[in-house]
């Protein structure tokens, strides 16, 4: 008596069938997918435009070429001076500076872009961006914007080649000449108010050396 074990004929085969898909299930995910992407993307724009609007000074830099720990590290340098960095495709930036009323920043934003948001210690973080950019090259400060003046990269370096916030205002409320209409607009921490006032004691000085 034979007890092997005889393999099903052709005929007897089974056979398992994956069940059909579903008629547009393939195009419902895909229209979640888009409309995930569109929601993350209002988002990013939402965050940028409430930053543009809400900063008085910016910075724009090219980060190419940094790694992740490096951008990292500059992060926390600025910071110390209350600044946020935030990096921001160029496109979307673009809708954002539009929707902020920021439009004088859009030269900027061609290309891999990065922006320094200013807390009131603007100086501070052109500071630190200028010390990063020495030992980081890859790093290009494009340029900025001071309320609704853009600047260029060197308008940038000379801000961060002034003495600290704290020193400056030191010495404009010490010094008698500045005009008063200086002192109230820098203790009311205005940019634009706090550069004016810089020049008028400038001229003073320069006035007084040559009487």
């Amino acid at each position: 008596m034979d007890l092997r074990v005889r393999p099903p004929e052709a005929s007897e085969q089974v056979s398992f069938q994956a069940p059909a898909p579903v008629p547009g299930a393939g195009a419902l995910l895909f229209d979640c997918e888009v409309e995930m992407l569109r929601d993350d993307k209002e988002a990013v724009i939402a965050e940028v435009a409430d930053l543009l609007a809400g900063s008085e000074t910016m910075f724009v830099s090219d980060y190419r070429g940094l790694t992740v720990a490096q951008l990292s590290e500059l992060r926390g340098k600025l910071r110390e001076s209350g600044a946020r960095f935030r990096i921001v495709k160029n496109t979307l930036g673009g809708i954002a500076a539009e929707r902020a009323g920021r439009t004088e920043l859009s030269p900027l934003l061609g290309g891999p872009t990065a922006v320094t948001f200013c807390g009131d210690d603007l100086v501070g973080a052109a500071k630190a961006l200028a010390e990063f950019a020495k030992t980081h090259p890859q790093l290009a400060v494009r340029g900025g914007l001071l309320e609704t003046s853009l600047i260029d990269a060197e308008g940038v370096k000379a801000l961060a080649s002034l003495p600290p916030r704290d020193t400056l205002i030191a010495q404009v409320v010490g010094t008698m000449a500045a005009p008063m209409i200086g002192l109230v607009t820098v203790l009311q921490g205005t940019v634009s108010g706090f550069v004016r006032a810089l020049d008028q004691v400038a001229q003073q000085k320069a006035a007084a050396g040559e009487a």
